[in-house]
């Protein structure tokens, strides 16, 4: 099965979600936004839309569940990405971080010593908006692994 992407589409800003449609529908891979909530999305072969039932980390788990070896999953859940990357699946933020075995550890202990900071009452601020570099860096990450992708089916 050809690989397909996986959005965690609640929280994706939709500069971001227009990119992944246009590389979806440019290169005709599957795209598949997951949320809570109904969201558009343009009439395309390529993407789907997937509502699921409100609640902590079921757009998440339904992902893990969905995803493959292969395939790749957009999302800035750090948790999220760990178990796409566990599956054999690659993960990329928002940001066009691309998450990988060799840093997603170091990026979960992160994570678990912000929110300790912040349970503890330490202001840590939120992240900083997404700027026009974040979006190339996240275009140029996702041409990548397209470009990839299609060698690798060029090459069977």
């Amino acid at each position: 099965m050809p690989a397909r992407i996986w959005v965690d589409a609640d929280a994706c800003p939709g500069v971001i979600k227009e990119v992944i449609f246009r590389a979806a529908t440019r290169t005709g891979t599957q795209a598949t936004l997951v949320a809570n909530h109904a969201m558009r999305v343009p009439a395309s072969p390529f993407i789907r839309f997937l509502q699921v039932a409100s609640g902590f980390d079921v757009a998440d788990n339904e992902i893990v569940r969905r995803a493959e070896a292969g395939d790749l999953v957009i999302t800035s859940d750090i948790p999220l990405a760990a178990e796409a990357i566990d599956k054999g699946a690659e993960a990329l933020s928002p940001r066009g971080e691309l998450y990988a075995e060799g840093n997603i550890r170091d990026r979960l202990n992160m994570r678990d010593f912000m929110e300790t900071l912040r349970a503890s009452g330490v202001q840590t601020g939120g992240p900083s908006a997404l700027s026009q570099s974040d979006r190339k860096a996240f275009a140029d990450q996702l041409d990548r692994w397209l470009t990839r992708r299609a060698a690798t089916s060029n090459a069977r």
